[in-house]
């Protein structure tokens, strides 16, 4: 939490530098390439256990993260109780029929069509983790005052980048979920009106015969998605 006092600038020194020789910087960063290639959106987990402390690290180091004044507008809740995830699944499922039965429009139901995804969502309760995100429209002083928060969406996504980086890291796999609406999700959760869930993360272990569509391994090449301005 934010103290008045502290809001003055005080430069210090860099803590954490990083030198590289620019061969050692090109195979760090084609190496990081490669390790995320390696990364899948899953929908079948297996019930294997993940040890609290894995989500805890992965949690930090998305609140590492970069953010408008650094406010750092997000919070975590991380659910392994079953009968909260049963839950979430319920709610969840009820908003994604009424998605499918025409809500969504035709024109994005087949854009999903080659995604084989439908309404049933039992990655919600299987996998042993399930990380909801919030992003803080506005936080408070150490005296209880109001403060508004800058660049909410770009910080969350950042921050949400970092944490799907980080399962990977940690030799898990993660689906994002983001049913609509989400409001379900404070009441549930017991998160307070300032905050807005923007997505569910289910990560664990992949399931023994666990399948990707293969649409999803079709990535646009640097040269669409990359301008060198030399």
């Amino acid at each position: 939490m934010f103290a008045r006092k502290q809001l003055k600038y005080e430069a210090v020194d860099l803590p954490d530098r990083v030198s590289m020789p620019d061969e050692e910087m090109v195979r760090a960063a084609a190496e990081f390439h490669d390790r995320m290639k390696q990364r899948h959106s899953v929908r079948e987990f297996s019930d294997r256990s993940v040890p609290k402390e894995v989500i805890e690290d992965c949690i930090r180091a998305a609140g590492t993260a970069p953010s408008g004044a650094n406010h750092q507008p997000w919070h975590f809740v991380a659910i392994s109780n079953p009968g909260i995830k049963s839950r979430i699944r319920a709610a969840a499922e009820e908003e994604e029929r009424r998605f499918y039965d025409g809500a969504a429009g035709d024109e994005w139901l087949r854009a999903l069509e080659p995604i084989g995804t439908g309404p049933e969502k039992p990655h919600l309760e299987i996998a042993p983790w399930l990380i909801v995100v919030f992003a803080q429209r506005y936080g408070q002083f150490d005296d209880g005052t109001r403060f508004k928060n800058y660049y909410v969406p770009e910080s969350v996504g950042i921050a949400t980048g970092f944490l799907l980086a980080a399962l990977h890291h940690a030799g898990l796999v993660s689906l994002t979920h983001t049913p609509n609406p989400m409001r379900f999700l404070n009441d549930l959760l017991e998160r307070p009106d300032s905050e807005k869930p923007v997505m569910i993360l289910a990560t664990g272990h992949p399931a023994p015969d666990a399948k990707v569509p293969a649409v999803a391994k079709i990535k646009k090449p640097l040269d669409e998605i990359l301008t060198l301005a030399e």
